[in-house]
C-alpha cells in the first residue's frame, strides 16, 4: 500500500464520544436527514450512483499506482532513461504535495467539484502524455502532471464525503475507500506485466483514461446535488506559496537522498529550510506537540502511515538477502497485510463501535508496533519465514483500524466549510510521515552497515549485518508505540474547540465558546 492509498489514504458531524447526538462543531454542509427507508445505506437509492462512481475512481487510481510500479522499469529502458528512474516517482510525489494543499483551499472556497474534475482531467492528461512519451524527460514531466491531478482528487474526494454523506455513513464509505485498493493492488502488477510484455508498456498508461469516463458519468448527477456552503472569495495566496515551498523542499530532499556524495548536503539543507517552516503553517497549530483534538489526529496520521509503510519497505530486501527468498515470494508475504488493512477498515466502520473509536485506534497502533517488532525475528536461525506474513496481517489490521478512523475524526472536528484545508493537512501529514520515516530508516540502515547489501544480479555476495535491519524495525516499532500514546489525545479537552481552520500563519482559528464540545 502506498501512501498511498493508502491512497490512501476524514470525519463527521457527531462526537465520537456520543454518536447519538451531533457535536456543536458538526458540519452544516451535511445533507438533510431523510427517512431511513428513503436514505438507505451507501448503496441505497440516494447514494448508490455516487458510491459506485467514487469507488470506481479510487479503484482505477489504485490500479494505476500498482501497475505503474510494474511497468516503470520497462518504460525506463525503452526510453533510455534508467538514470532518471527515481525522478519518475519523486516527480509525482512532489507535485501531489503541492496540489493537496491547493485542493483543500480550493474545495473550501468553491466546493469540491472544480478541484475534483480538474484533478481527474490532469491525472488523465498525465497518463496520456506518459503513454505518448518519446524520451525520459517527457515521461518525468507527465508524472508531474499526474501528481498534480492525484493530489487534487485525493483531498476533494474527502470533501465530497463530508458534504454528501450523513455522519452515520461516513465510516462505511471511507472503509470502502480502503477496500477499493485491495483488488487493484493484487491484480494490477499481473495485468500490467502481461500488457507491457505482450502489447506495450504504453497501454498501461493509455487505457486508464478511457475507463474512468463511465464512473464519472454515473456520479455526476449526485455531485451536482451537493449542498453549496461555499465561502467564495480568492484562494489564499500565502497558503499556495507555502504549499509550493513544501513541495520544493520535499523535492530537494528526495534529490539529495538519491545522491550519496557530500555535495548532496547542500540540497538537503535547502530542502529542510523550505519544508520545516512551511509545513508548520499548513497543519493545525500544536500538531507537532500533539495538542489535543484535531492537531493530534493530523500528527497520528503521519506517524501511523510512516511507521507501517517505512517498515514494509525493508521487508522484501530482508527476505531476499537474508533468507534467500525470490522477489516474488518476498512480495507475496505482504499480500495478507493489504487484505487485513481492508478488514480493519471495515471493522472500524461498524456503527456499534463508533463510541469506541479512539480505543480502536489505540489498539490499532499497538498492533502495528507488535507486528513491526516481530518481523526481525526471522533473522534468527530456525524461525520460520512465514512469521513475516503473519506479523504483517496483524499490522495490516491495526493500520486499517487507525487510518480510516483518522479520516472520520478530521471531518468530525472540522467546522462547516473547512473540511478541505483540514483534510489537506491530514494528507500532507500522511505523505510527509512516509518520506521522513522511510528516509530515517534508510539512514539507520546505512549507519549500521546496510550499504553493503547486494542487489540481485550484483557480483558481490555480501549481506547487510542483521543489526542494520534490527535498528530500522526497533525504531519504527517505538514510533508506532508513540502513536498509541497520541491516540489518548484525540478528543479535545472539555471546553476546547472541536475544530478550526488551518491558517497560513500556522494557527487554527478557534471556534467560539458556543461551539465548544461538551463532555468530549
Amino acid at each position: 500500500m502506498s501512501t498511498a492509498d493508502s491512497i490512501p489514504p476524514p470525519p463527521g458531524t457527531a462526537s465520537p464520544a456520543s454518536p447519538s447526538s451531533p457535536p456543536s462543531g458538526s458540519s452544516s454542509a451535511s445533507p438533510p436527514a431523510l427517512p431511513p427507508d428513503d436514505e438507505g445505506g451507501v448503496l441505497g437509492r440516494r447514494y448508490r450512483g455516487l458510491t459506485f462512481g467514487i469507488i470506481s475512481v479510487i479503484s482505477l487510481i489504485a490500479f494505476e499506482a500498482s501497475a505503474v510500479s510494474t511497468a516503470m522499469p520497462i518504460a525506463a529502458r525503452a526510453l533510455d532513461g534508467i538514470g532518471l528512474y527515481a525522478f519518475a516517482f519523486s516527480a509525482y510525489f512532489t507535485a501531489s504535495l503541492f496540489s493537496m494543499a491547493l485542493s483543500g483551499e480550493w474545495s473550501d472556497r468553491s466546493g469540491p467539484l472544480a478541484p475534483l474534475f480538474t484533478g481527474i482531467a490532469a491525472f488523465g492528461t498525465g497518463l496520456v502524455l506518459a503513454g505518448c512519451s518519446q524520451d525520459m524527460w517527457m515521461f518525468v514531466g507527465s508524472r508531474f502532471v499526474q501528481g498534480l491531478g492525484g493530489g487534487l482528487v485525493l483531498v476533494s474526494m474527502y470533501v465530497v464525503v463530508g458534504r454528501a454523506y450523513p455522519e452515520r455513513l461516513r465510516a462505511k464509505i471511507l472503509a470502502a475507500f480502503s477496500a477499493a485498493w485491495v483488488v487493484p493492488v493484487l491484480v494490477g502488477p499481473v495485468v500490467a506485466g502481461s500488457v507491457a510484455e505482450r502489447l506495450s508498456w504504453r497501454w498501461v498508461f493509455l487505457a486508464i483514461p478511457v475507463l474512468i469516463l463511465l464512473p464519472l458519468l454515473i456520479m455526476l448527477p449526485a455531485l451536482r446535488k451537493l449542498p453549496r456552503d461555499d465561502r467564495g472569495g480568492a484562494v489564499d495566496r500565502r497558503r499556495v506559496l507555502l504549499a509550493l515551498a513544501v513541495a520544493g523542499g520535499a523535492g530537494l530532499l528526495q534529490y539529495a537522498g538519491q545522491d550519496r556524495t557530500w555535495i548532496a548536503l547542500a540540497p538537503a539543507a535547502a530542502g529542510l529550510a523550505l519544508l520545516a517552516p512551511s509545513i508548520v503553517r499548513l497543519v493545525p497549530k500544536g500538531t507537532f506537540r500533539a495538542a489535543r483534538g484535531l492537531p493530534s489526529v493530523v500528527l497520528l496520521r503521519g506517524v501511523a502511515a510512516g511507521a507501517f509503510l517505512g517498515a514494509e519497505s525493508f521487508i522484501p530486501l530482508m527476505l531476499v538477502t537474508e533468507r534467500g527468498l525470490s522477489a516474488t515470494a518476498a512480495g507475496l508475504s505482504l499480500t495478507g497485510g493489504g487484505l487485513a488493512w481492508a478488514l480493519g477498515s471495515f471493522t472500524q466502520s461498524r456503527s456499534g463501535l463508533e463510541r469506541h473509536r479512539q480505543r480502536l485506534m489505540g489498539l490499532g497502533m499497538v498492533l502495528v508496533a507488535v507486528s513491526v517488532a516481530l518481523v526481525p525475528l526471522v533473522l534468527v536461525d530456525g524461525v520460520p519465514v512465514w512469521l513475516v506474513a503473519v506479523a504483517w496481517i496483524i499490522g495490516g489490521y491495526g493500520i486499517g483500524l487507525t487510518i480510516s478512523s483518522s479520516g472520520i475524526l478530521v471531518l468530525s472536528l472540522s467546522r462547516p466549510g473547512e473540511e478541505g484545508v483540514n483534510s489537506a493537512a491530514l494528507q500532507l501529514s500522511d505523505a510527509l510521515g512516509n518520506i521522513v520515516l522511510v528516509g530515517a530508516g534508510g539512514v539507520l540502515f546505512g549507519a549500521f552497515g546496510g550499504g553493503t547489501v547486494a542487489t540481485e544480479g550484483d557480483a558481490a555476495d555480501t549481506a547487510a549485518p542483521p543489526a542494520a535491519f534490527v535498528s530500522v524495525y526497533v525504531t519504527l516499532a517505538a514510533v508506532a508505540l508513540a502513536g498509541a500514546w497520541i491516540t489518548t489525545r484525540l478528543r479535545p479537552a472539555e471546553g476546547e474547540a472541536t475544530g478550526g481552520r488551518v491558517t497560513a500563519s500556522g494557527g487554527a482559528e478557534a471556534m467560539g465558546g458556543a461551539e465548544a464540545t461538551s463532555g468530549a
